[in-house]
């Protein structure tokens, strides 16, 4: 490969001078070139390439040994050894460079097709998580009222007008659809606004008495920010037997709110629900500041009578809430948008 240049310097150098000593010199130097090239050239791996640098071309390799013999050579002789010899090293080094890129490229395109990942396979392993924080708050309000007695009935997502709103003493063109704007579908479908026609299509099949619970997610028009999402959950509490008051209702609501929340102030406040007659939204004390939690009332009696239970037999209360704000209050997270990114550095607190 390069064997030719330094034959010509060599016989332009000595074209008169031909001691017995200085041939023996060459004839190594050309013996460790031909070696070298062969030897470079068949290296199966970086290791090996890096072995034979450093036995051709190291402090104590073959051709620092050839030129520790250049003191035995006439003063003037030696400058066209030395000359040859940092040739040749220069040489090697660009055949080792090369080489070495050969093998990356090889091992490369090996690993390319032998390692390469299949995205379609199922997993071989499951990597340790976290249980979500909303999952948690979900659980821990559920665990709450089944230990005072309330089963849990869930319900489909899409719902039809009837079960959402007319059910619900909210008839069409009512104002109070207004303040569920809602998300509706082909065939007179819809995206359910809240899970209260979980409990009319509960008490369909079931008569009083009645103790439910039922969670799920529900969706509404609203603008995301840092407190709303158009995807929350709720769960709704009904209860129905005969003689219940406003006083159960109250009951209930501090029962539960003292058990999840602790000794944070509670308060009532009068409010508007087309399926509750009297009707109350809670708050609680937070951060210095009163944060509506919840929203509840008694049963109104038109909703009993058109799902044909007798209104002045049997009375009931109803309480709704979303966990996402129960979530937030209890962990003093300070935006909703938090529990739905699905960042890890968030998650793994939990």
């Amino acid at each position: 490969m390069f064997r030719a240049d330094l034959n010509s310097i060599f016989r332009e150098t000595f074209a008169v001078s031909s001691t017995v000593s200085l041939k023996k010199l060459i004839d190594e130097i050309e013996l460790l070139e031909k070696e070298a090239e062969k030897n470079i050239q068949e290296a199966k791996n970086e290791e090996s390439l890096e072995t034979l640098r450093v036995g051709f071309l190291g402090k104590k390799g073959r051709l620092s040994v050839i030129l520790g013999s250049m003191g035995n050579l006439p003063g003037e002789e030696r400058p066209a050894i030395g000359q040859r010899a940092n040739l040749l090293k220069s040489a090697l080094l660009e055949l080792i460079s090369k080489r070495q890129d050969s093998l990356r490229l090889d091992s490369l395109e090996k690993a390319i097709k032998t390692e390469t990942i299949d995205v379609t396979a199922p997993p071989i392993g499951t990597p340790p998580g976290n249980r979500h924080p909303l999952i948690m708050t979900k659980e821990k309000i559920i665990d709450i009222f089944s230990g005072l007695g309330y089963g849990v009935v869930e319900g489909p997502e899409v719902e039809n007008d009837f079960y959402n709103f007319e059910a619900l003493n909210i008839p069409a063109n009512h104002p109070a659809r207004d303040m569920q704007d809602t998300f509706y579908l082909e065939n007179h479908l819809l995206l359910r606004t809240h899970t209260s026609p979980v409990q009319i299509r509960y008490l369909e099949n079931n008569p009083p008495p009645v103790r439910i619970v039922s969670p799920g997610r529900v969706y509404r028009r609203d603008a995301v920010d840092a407190t709303h999402s158009p995807v929350f959950h709720q769960v709704e509490v009904l209860a129905i037997d005969e003689g219940l008051d406003f006083s159960h209702l109250r009951g209930t609501v501090m029962a539960f709110l003292k058990e999840f929340f602790g000794d944070l102030p509670i308060r009532f406040r009068a409010s508007y629900f087309p399926f509750t007659e009297p009707s109350a939204e809670v708050d609680v004390q937070w951060r210095g500041k009163w944060l509506e939690v919840m929203g509840c009332g008694m049963v109104d009696p038109a909703v009993l009578e058109g799902l044909g239970i007798d209104s002045e037999r049997w009375t009931g209360f109803a309480a709704g809430l979303g966990v996402e704000r129960f979530c937030m209050v209890r962990h003093e997270i300070d935006d909703i948008r938090r529990l739905f990114t699905s960042d890890l550095r968030f998650l793994q607190q939990f």
